[in-house]
C-alpha cells in the first residue's frame, strides 16, 4: 500500500478542536486506502513558552537540558492526536523520534540527521495502524534525546519520507504555500504555485519559515515532492520539486531575517582562527557568510568577517561576553541588524541586477554592511530599522512591477 507522510504544525495543533479537526482529516486519507505516517510539531506556541520557563531559571542553561524539556512538546501533540483518532475508530499509535528511528549527530539544540532506521514504523504501518511522530527530535549514536532546531519537525517529516519510500510529503501549516514574501508583511505578496529545491533551499536559508532548509536538502537528495498547504483553508498549494532553470531571470521572491550579528576579528596566526572555530562548535553558534582578508591584503593580520543568526541561541550574551574577553580588542559586533535576500533565477548573471539593487537602497538612505550572491540569490545586511521599506521597496521594484533583467543566452 502507498504511504503517505504528513506533517502538521503547532498553529494546526493549537487547541483541542484543532486537534479533531486534523484528526478526521487523516482519517479520510486513512479511508482513501493509504497507509499514513504523521508528523506532529508542540502545540501552538509550547516551545517558546518551555524555551521562556528555561531562560526565568538560567541565562545561559545547558543545550542537554534544554533538549530533554524541548522535546517534550511534541509527546503531547503525538499523544493526544492519536487519542483523537482512535476514537474516531483509526487505530493510531504514537512514537517518539528515538522510537521511530530517527538517529542524529550528538549536538544538542540543533542536531543533524544523519540516518534512519524506520523498522518500527514499517511494522505499526503493516498492522493497519496510522503512526505519529513526534517531529523535530531524535536520539544521537550516544543514545542521548536531542533536538534539530527550529524548523526541525520538517526535517523529521522529508527523512522519514525518503526512508519509508513514501508517494509524497504533505506539509500543513496556516499558511497555504510558500508566496514571495511574508504575507504578513507584505499585503501584495502573490502566491507561488511551484518553486524549485535550490530556490526553496535559498529562501528557507535567508529566514523564510515555510519549509526548513535541511528539510529541502532532504527532498532534493532524495527527489521527493513536497506540498506545501493550509490545514484548515484547502485549495491552493506550493509544489516544491525538480524544475528545470528557468531561461528568463528575475526575482521569485524577497525574504527577509531578523536578529542578525556581524563579527568581526583581526586574527594574527591560523591558530586563533582556529580557536575560535572551537569555540563557537563548543557553543553550536553557526556562521554564514564567511570573509577572509589575507595579510598581503591588509598590510598587517588577517581579518575575518561573519555573520551569526542570534534568534535561536540560548544564551548569546553569555557567548558574547566570552568572546569578548577571549579576543579582547580585536573582535567586534555589529548587532541591529537584519539580513533581506533577493531569490530567483540567473540573477547574478551579469552585474545589472546588483547594481541596480545597490542603486535602490541608495534612494531609500539606506547603508548595505554586507554584500553576499550566489547563483540564486542576493543577500543584504542592513540596519533593523530600514526593514519593513527595503522588503517594501524590493518587491514593488521586482515582483509588483517586474524589470527585465539582460541574459546572456
Amino acid at each position: 500500500m502507498a504511504i503517505i507522510v504528513q506533517k502538521y504544525g503547532g498553529s494546526s495543533l493549537a487547541d483541542i478542536d484543532k486537534i479533531k479537526k486534523v484528526a478526521s482529516l487523516i482519517a479520510e486519507v486513512k479511508k482513501v486506502g493509504y497507509d499514513v505516517a504523521v508528523v506532529v510539531s508542540a502545540m501552538g506556541k509550547t516551545t517558546d513558552s518551555l524555551i521562556d520557563s528555561a531562560k526565568n531559571l538560567s541565562s545561559d542553561p545547558p543545550g542537554r537540558e534544554i533538549d530533554m524539556l524541548l522535546s517534550t512538546g511534541e509527546r503531547i501533540s503525538m499523544s493526544l492526536l492519536c487519542i483523537a483518532l482512535n476514537d474516531l475508530g483509526v487505530k493510531a499509535i504514537s512514537l517518539t523520534g528515538s522510537q521511530a528511528g530517527i538517529i542524529t549527530n550528538d549536538r544538542h539544540t540543533d542536531a543533524r540527521v544523519i540516518e534512519v532506521r524506520p523498522f518500527r514504523i514499517q511494522d505499526e504501518l503493516e498492522n493497519g495502524n496510522v503512526v505519529v511522530i513526534g517531529g523535530f527530535q531524535g536520539v544521537s549514536y550516544k543514545r542521548e534525546i536531542t533536538t534539530l532546531g527550529r524548523g526541525g519537525s520538517d526535517t523529521s517529516a522529508v527523512a522519514l519520507a525518503a526512508a519509508l519510500n513514501a508517494e509524497r510529503c504533505e506539509i500543513y501549516s496556516d499558511i497555504d504555500g510558500v508566496y514571495s514574501a511574508d504575507p504578513s508583511f507584505i499585503k501584495n505578496a502573490q502566491h507561488l504555485p511551484e518553486i524549485s529545491y535550490q530556490q526553496m533551499q535559498e529562501m528557507s536559508m535567508a529566514g523564510a519559515k515555510v519549509l526548513n532548509a535541511q528539510a529541502v536538502q532532504f527532498a532534493k537528495e532524495a527527489q521527493i515532492t513536497l506540498y506545501a498547504r493550509s490545514t484548515f483553508n484547502p485549495g491552493k498549494e506550493t509544489i516544491v520539486r525538480l524544475l528545470k532553470p528557468e531561461i528568463s531571470a528575475g526575482v521569485k521572491a524577497v525574504v527577509h531575517e531578523n536578529d542578525v550579528v556581524k563579527i568581526s576579528l583581526i586574527i594574527d596566526s591560523i591558530l586563533s582562527f582556529e580557536s575560535l572555530l572551537i569555540y563557537l562548535e563548543q557553543h553550536q553558534v553557526q556562521i554564514k557568510e564567511l570573509n577572509f582578508v589575507s595579510p598581503e591584503e591588509t598590510g598587517s593580520d588577517s581579518k575575518i568577517s561573519f555573520v551569526i543568526s542570534i534568534k535561536n541561541i540560548i544564551g548569546w550574551e553569555n557567548r558574547k561576553t566570552e568572546l569578548s574577553n577571549k579576543f579582547k580588542n580585536k573582535i567586534s559586533f555589529i548587532e541591529g541588524l537584519c539580513a533581506v535576500s533577493l531569490i530567483g533565477e540567473g540573477l547574478n548573471r551579469d552585474n545589472s541586477m546588483l547594481q541596480s539593487t545597490l542603486e535602490l537602497l541608495n534612494s531609500q538612505g539606506i547603508k548595505p554592511f554586507g554584500i553576499t550572491t550566489t547563483s540564486f540569490r542576493i543577500s543584504l545586511l542592513i540596519e533593523k530599522i530600514h526593514l519593513n521599506n527595503c522588503v517594501a521597496a524590493f518587491h514593488k521594484k521586482w515582483i509588483e512591477k517586474p524589470i527585465e533583467v539582460p541574459t546572456n543566452i
